[in-house]
């Protein structure tokens, strides 16, 4: 099954074209592993020329729309009642290092809300998808997020921080304290798109992650929030707009898990 609506066709049609390139790029990666000069500036390329191809397809079907990019920042940011939210390697540390856990994330912002979005792995051949009032889907099978209330038994997800964060102590003492709450360890694999997704899916019950960009949850919220679940965003940085500090759950554990991270 594939998206239907002609707005999802779109962005799908850009993140399959996208792919391809970006696939090829990740078997040259173990080979750049070895040499003197490192997969960095390589991946920089690869990153960039990923978004480029999704950015032209998408404007291609709708030029005068906005876009807001992870490598190339805002175009047409006049339009703020149309605009594409895009990464084109979510996990860019995984491909970096030839660890096959990324995707590509792209969403679609309509007035200010996020009305549709894709999230592909191209490398498990994965594509997470949802649109709003029409519920969410991975592959070919509808998803719901699971039903746990207990956040004992979740099991949960979380990325960062980043080495440079000011909050990089609070945020290792969360961890700390929360894993002592939950039976399961907490699990962190370095794609915030995924970790949504896979909240959607019913994989995890709950992911929390401070001082993303836009574009890493743009598509995973309209994902979680049409297979049932729960997105908030804590401690707003007014300064900072594109900046998210997120919690995302099946809703039933959301105020428990949200009232130990914040307390």
């Amino acid at each position: 099954m594939r998206p239907s609506s002609p707005r999802m066709t779109v962005i799908y049609n850009a993140c399959m074209k996208a792919s391809r390139s970006l696939i090829r790029d990740f078997g040259e990666i173990e080979k750049l592993q070895v040499s003197t000069k490192g997969p960095g500036d390589f991946v920089t390329a690869s990153d960039k020329r990923t978004e480029k191809i999704i950015i032209e397809e998408l404007l291609k079907a709708h030029p005068d729309y906005g876009i807001l990019g992870e490598e190339i920042g805002e175009i047409n940011k006049e339009n703020k009642d149309h605009r594409y939210i895009i990464d084109p390697i979510d996990g860019t540390f995984n491909f970096l290092h030839g660890i096959p856990h990324f995707a590509i994330s792209v969403g679609y912002e309509e007035k200010g809300e996020i009305v549709c979005g894709i999230i592909f792995d191209p490398i498990k051949n994965e594509i997470f998808f949802a649109e709003k009032g029409m519920g969410a889907f991975f592959n070919s099978s509808r998803i719901r997020v699971t039903k746990k209330s207990k956040l004992l038994d979740c099991a949960l997800a979380t990325g960062g921080p980043k080495s440079n964060s000011p909050k990089k102590n609070k945020i290792f003492d969360e961890y700390t304290n929360l894993s002592k709450k939950i039976d399961a360890p907490i699990r962190k694999f370095g794609s915030a798109s995924l970790g949504l997704a896979y909240v959607a899916a019913g994989r995890f019950d709950g992911y929390w992650e401070w001082e993303l960009n836009y574009w890493d949850v743009a598509a995973g919220i309209v994902l979680i929030k049409e297979a049932g679940g729960y997105v908030d965003f804590v401690e707003p940085d007014e300064k900072m707009i594109n900046k998210r500090n997120v919690i995302a759950t099946n809703s039933l554990i959301h105020q428990e898990l949200k009232d130990y991270l914040t307390k």
